[in-house]
């Protein structure tokens, strides 16, 4: 992708971010993302052929990042010289979701939910299985994924229901013990 098709991609997740932060997914017209990103039509589907493809690369980014193999010094946080175990990797998904709130809390509360929630469960499903040691034995492995995937997913909506008060690493903390297995 040229450094032109990058600038017009950006400016339709900024458009469609902002847009976000106003409005339900569902109310968001293509014609208000092109409009507030100043490009035309053609580009819009040049890059996503729906809104919800376009809900989905987003995630697809976002997760891409928070999710990398090779976790980096950030603003607000630094993963880059700790063990890259499970925990770390969750947290880190946290500072990014409470770093960006403003950006991510309308895909999270809004009717879009659902939506991000299904992706963000399959981002999250290929995470927990680079860490296979974390799923019980003593359970089918797909019964157990979906258990884990379900409570994290739901550890989040309480967190942000309660305002975010309770620290990243005190929420993870909170997860792994309810779905420590060994108790």
């Amino acid at each position: 992708m040229d450094r032109r098709q990058q600038k017009s991609r950006d400016a339709i997740f900024q458009a469609f971010t902002s847009l976000l932060e106003q409005k339900h997914f569902n109310n968001i017209t293509v014609q208000e993302i092109i409009d507030v990103a100043n490009v035309g039509r053609t580009t819009f589907y040049a890059h996503f052929e729906t809104k919800d493809i376009l809900l989905k690369e987003m995630c697809t980014e976002i997760f891409n990042h928070i999710f990398s193999h090779e976790l980096q010094s950030e603003k607000t946080h630094n993963f880059s010289k700790v063990k890259q175990g499970l925990e770390e990797k969750l947290t880190h998904l946290l500072y990014h979701l409470k770093d960006n709130k403003g950006n991510i809390l309308g895909l999270l509360t809004g009717d879009s939910s659902d939506l991000f929630y299904r992706y963000f469960k399959e981002v999250l499903e290929m995470v927990f299985a680079n860490y296979p040691e974390c799923l019980p034995k003593n359970l089918p492995e797909d019964f157990a994924m979906n258990h884990m995937l379900g409570s994290f997913v739901e550890a989040i909506k309480w967190w942000i229901k309660m305002g975010m008060k309770k620290s990243r690493e005190e929420l993870i903390v909170y997860y792994l013990r309810a779905i420590s297995f060994d108790k």
